[in-house]
């Protein structure tokens, strides 16, 4: 099978494989990766990758209603937790990024109805030769980062707007020799029915 070639280890082509590119409408899936892709920012999505678990451990599932209620005792076992980035500024961030997450809720019906506005609905499907001719950010995300930026979310830059637009399939970014490519092309999920569980 051929592979991006950022795929090098098994946790990262395992994740190359069955989940990068994929459109998600999942809202507590689109919670996960944007506190992810944030934690990310300064080292490499291999160490995210290693800490995935611990991190869902830690967040209780990424459910953006309890992480919006982490008090200070909470940010404290956060701080003290090995498995996950102990950074204090992206803790904090993921906190009021959660609060900001159910206020998009609130005024959408879901995160999922808001955040692909920003590609009419629909992944885009480059078709790039290499990686190094994907770029770090585009209209999109740029216009994606000044929005959410200005609803209160952090760490929420353009570079990391569009590695979380690669990550939620809202963009095909893998490379045309990529067996991946068609087949995540070819691919249509399902949006949730209206009141299903996010």
């Amino acid at each position: 099978m051929k592979r991006c070639a950022w795929a090098r280890n098994p946790l990262a082509v395992a994740y190359h494989d069955r989940e990068w590119g994929v459109p998600v409408r999942n809202d507590r899936k689109l919670f996960e990766l944007l506190i992810l892709e944030g934690a990310q920012a300064g080292l490499s999505w291999d160490t995210i990758l290693r800490k995935r678990s611990a991190y869902r451990k830690a967040y209780l599932g990424f459910r953006p209603e309890k992480v919006a209620r982490f008090d200070a005792k909470k940010k404290r076992a956060l701080l003290a937790d090995a498995g996950i980035v102990r950074n204090r500024l992206k803790i904090e961030s993921a906190i009021t990024s959660a609060r900001a997450f159910l206020q998009v809720q609130q005024e959408f019906g879901s995160f999922d109805d808001y955040i692909w506005r920003f590609v009419d609905g629909k992944p885009r499907r480059n078709t790039w030769g290499t990686m190094r001719q994907v770029p770090t950010h585009t209209s999109e995300s740029d216009a994606m980062s000044k929005d959410l930026k200005k609803r209160g979310f952090r760490f929420v830059g353009t570079t990391i707007c569009y590695a979380y637009m690669q990550a939620a399939g809202m963009v095909n970014d893998h490379v045309v020799e990529c067996s991946r490519h068609r087949e995540v092309g070819a691919r249509r999920r399902a949006r949730p029915a209206a009141g299903a569980p996010a």
